[in-house]
């Protein structure tokens, strides 16, 4: 209570000026008509004493301002009046920025560690925004007269906003606002009558201050932050000897989805590109990840439906299959998609396509082969190797990951797979259903803990039901072998288990490939992730270095590795006359279990741990026709919507092809189209798709009252009458 007590006093003294200020008609004396009537005896009392007059002006300005009250327009235009443009701009720039700091200074005080506590959750993401981008965000609202500058200081006090910082940014972006004022000031000093504001000067003023703000709110960010960023990069580039001409416009590092699309867009826009992969072209996606781990998966489901057939009574269906030949189709499919991402393909679209390691030796050049490379801009695609933790004895099993999996040709009778993110279920699933006997391990009490719990409870029940060891609560401490067996311990709960296998696939995360080409000489900055840490725009601390993909994260999926390839490309070309932001407002993935499981957006575990109000609206396949004629009917659509309005803030679907059907919601959901829009939409029926209408629909049902459907009883009751 005693810490409180200071707080308390000083709210209930500025709470009693400001209402002291209205019960005695203090605000007479900040008013227009009050300056004109006083306007000659405010001149003569400044001739004979400047400096008092400068000192009483300067305290009313800071007291007014500190106090929130109103006023201040009038206080600016008095200031014009008496001292003219020069002092009357330095009085008011810097009064208002000192009773404005005060201001924030009382909110912080007073309000902060209480606001702070009670929304800790929703002003989380807040903060984060504030720390990165809050200096560009006040600058604008300073740039702003719309906006109540008061409000301004009280709301940034309750932020992690640094005082001099709040002090500086404030009085530069007040600047411009208080040059006008003033200068109206100036002009009001000449008038007869408040009609005479309207001159041809002042009108000049406030149109000035009208357009600035808007031009400003565009292109402040894009080209400050070019300003700044150029300021910092001086020092980097210092020490760095920029060539006079450049071989290529852009350097892709990496033959992965982020590099084939970085250069298929330079290449379309004509300009010169080279392409450097040390591997394989395609990268991880084509060659480790998403199309063998699919290409098993769908080969595992012919297996599952195989033997579904035979369980629902239909006869003569074979099952048999050989281990070394489903691993064959895995590489059949990967050859049949390889000339899509091929030297070939690229070569015949403009992009000089190199293979072997690269070096960057400095921001402009490249080195391949022995040969260098000058270029305007790189872009580094490196993408990101699979994790192997440090574990006792794990080493010496000859760990499978995603890059050494698919080389497998004998069947592994007891395979154990560390990791229950999407990866490491994913691939449990495929190889139980192709006849392994498959032991998943995972340390959280759950699989897929990224989604909702009711989302793993219904993956980990197929799991259980289709023999797989699901073992959660597990954690893999030491592997060892013993007569010819591998073994791995587990702890579960303080209890050691043992588990004995011959294959096992390390599935738990993967990390970015950031050395051995030349970032650590460089000084590319990096993150706590230990990926590399890039701006809006995609660059790096060196301007012209950009990256893109896995080696960036956060999402380490292909197609957020193509969008921000775009980014990549494209600002490489056109900075620095322009810049796009990239954009991860909407991000749609799927995790290819049985059944899929597709999201975008929030779904309820993250609305809650941010504090985000919603409401729920869900519809069960058990439900959805299609879904019975497919023997599919197990699943939901579940979509997050702002209460009491049918916009859509996340949506999660389980159920077979989930990863399809959710593309009408992210579509609703990047341009702002509601569940009323989707329910409006002809679904053609029978299909999977239907399910999304249906889940807009029992939305609708949820939002019609009671009133109107009394009000549509009674309407239909006196028809029939």
């Amino acid at each position: 209570m005693k810490s409180k007590a200071p707080k308390i006093i000083l709210l209930l003294l500025l709470i009693s000026a400001f209402i002291s200020f209205f019960v005695f008609d203090l605000g007479q004396y900040l008013s227009f008509d009050y300056l004109k009537s006083q306007q000659s005896n405010f001149q003569s009392y400044y001739a004979k004493n400047q400096v008092l007059t400068l000192a009483i002006y300067f305290l009313i300005y800071v007291v007014s301002t500190a106090l929130s009250l109103p006023g201040a327009a009038i206080l600016t235009l008095a200031g014009g009046a008496l001292f003219g443009n020069m002092v009357g701009v330095i009085v008011v720039s810097f009064a208002s920025t000192i009773g404005a700091t005060c201001a924030f200074l009382a909110s912080r005080y007073i309000l902060r560690d209480y606001v702070q506590e009670k929304f800790k959750s929703r002003l989380k993401t807040i903060n984060k925004g504030i720390e990165k981008e809050g200096g560009f965000y006040l600058f604008t609202l300073r740039l702003i007269p719309a906006v109540p500058f008061f409000v301004i200081n009280m709301v940034m006090g309750l932020t992690n906003m640094g005082v001099i910082r709040f002090f500086i940014i404030s009085q530069v972006g007040m600047l411009a606002g208080t040059f006008v004022y003033v200068n109206a000031g100036t002009q009001i000093g000449q008038l007869d009558s408040p009609a005479g504001i309207l001159s041809p000067n002042i009108l000049i003023s406030f149109v000035i201050l009208g357009l600035f703000p808007l031009i400003a709110k565009k292109f402040i960010k894009l080209y400050v932050g070019k300003l700044v960023s150029w300021w910092s990069s001086r020092k980097v580039y210092s020490k760095y000897k920029k060539p006079k001409k450049f071989d290529y416009n852009v350097i892709a590092i990496g033959g992965g989805a982020a590099g084939l699309v970085t250069s298929y867009i330079g290449a379309a826009a004509k300009a010169k590109v080279a392409l450097i992969e040390a591997d394989k072209m395609g990268g991880d996606c084509l060659n480790y990840g998403c199309v063998p781990s699919k290409a098993i998966i769908r080969t595992a489901k012919f297996m599952s439906d195989a033997k579904k057939a035979q369980s629902l009574g239909i006869k003569n269906v074979n099952v048999e299959y050989d281990f070394a030949e489903v691993m064959e189709r895995v590489q059949r499919v990967v050859k049949t998609i390889e000339p899509h991402d091929s030297v070939e393909r690229y070569t015949n679209l403009g992009v000089s396509c190199y293979t072997g390691y690269a070096k960057i030796k400095s921001p402009w050049e490249v080195e391949i082969n022995g040969e260098i490379l000058t270029t305007k801009n790189i872009v580094i695609a490196s993408g990101a190797g699979p994790f192997v933790p440090n574990i006792e004895g794990l080493e010496k099993m000859d760990p499978m990951t995603s890059e050494n999996l698919w080389n497998m040709r004998e069947q592994p009778k007891k395979l154990l797979v560390l990791g229950g993110g999407p990866i490491g279920s994913e691939l449990a699933q495929a190889f139980h259903r192709v006849g392994c006997n498959v032991t998943q391990l995972e340390l959280a009490d759950r699989i897929l803990v990224r989604e909702d719990k009711e989302v793993s409870d219904i993956v980990m029940k197929d799991f259980k039901d289709e023999g797989i060891n699901l073992l959660t609560e597990h954690k893999a401490v030491r592997f060892y072998e013993e007569g010819g067996k591998r073994y791995c311990v587990a702890d579960h709960k303080g209890e050691e288990k043992v588990i004995e296998f011959d294959k096992v696939i390390v599935a738990l995360g993967r990390k970015a490939r950031v050395t051995g080409f030349g970032l650590e000489e460089l000084g590319i900055e990096l993150t706590d992730r230990g990926t590399i840490q890039v701006n809006d725009w995609m660059q790096t601390n060196y301007p012209n270095i950009y990256a893109c993909g896995d080696v960036v994260g956060p999402y380490q999926f292909t197609h957020m590795a193509a969008h921000q390839a775009w980014f990549c490309a494209v600002n490489a070309m056109a900075s620095p006359f322009y810049s796009f932001d990239v954009d991860y407002s909407i991000v749609p993935w799927c995790t290819y279990t049985d059944p899929e499981i597709a999201r975008c957006g929030l779904n309820e575990t993250e609305a809650q741990e941010q504090d985000i109000p919603y409401e729920v609206s869900t519809y069960d396949l058990e439900e959805l026709d299609r879904a019975i004629t497919e023997e599919a009917a197990h699943g939901f659509v579940k979509v997050l919507t702002v209460p009491g309005k049918d916009k859509i803030i996340g949506v999660t679907i389980v159920g077979m092809h989930a990863g399809d059907y959710i593309a009408e919601f992210v579509t609703a959901m990047k341009y702002g189209l509601g569940m009323n829009k989707i329910l409006g939409t002809i679904h053609i029926y029978p299909t999977l798709a239907e399910a999304n209408k249906y889940a807009a629909g029992a939305w609708k049902k949820n939002h019609v009252s009671e009133k109107t459907l009394n009000l549509a009883m009674r309407f239909n009751s006196w028809r029939r009458t």
